[in-house]
């Protein structure tokens, strides 16, 4: 399990262009150009759980909930929008959190600030 997970899931989505962070519906959340939502952290929020909550491309979350369940679910409000559910009090390989959260920005930023990311 991660150390402190809300410090690596801060730095994977601060690593990201244009991100900010503020608080929405209690938790830690990140936007691009403080517009839209692309994670929020979830620290016990609907049950006894950490995890965090991603956009996803289609198809993704149905495919990793299938195939892992011990680390995916569908999220409560946004899973039926496609998003995707990561515990975070189960092994975490930061790499693929790293992944999760760059793919869950794509997927919601517009062109030119998935351009930003590509050209860093």
């Amino acid at each position: 399990m991660l150390p402190d997970p809300l410090a690596v899931v801060r730095r994977c989505c601060l690593a990201l262009p244009t991100v900010e962070e503020r608080l929405s519906h209690g938790e830690p959340t990140w936007f691009v150009r403080g517009k839209t939502t692309f994670v929020m952290y979830a620290d016990h929020h609907h049950d006894d759980r950490t995890a965090l909550w991603c956009a996803a491309p289609a198809g993704v979350q149905e495919a990793l909930v299938a195939a892992r369940p011990a680390s995916f679910f569908r999220p409560p409000y946004v899973g039926h929008r496609g998003w995707l559910g990561v515990y975070l009090d189960v092994p975490v390989d930061e790499g693929e959190l790293a992944d999760l959260v760059e793919s869950a920005f794509r997927t919601v930023a517009p062109t030119k600030v998935v351009a930003l990311l590509d050209e860093g």
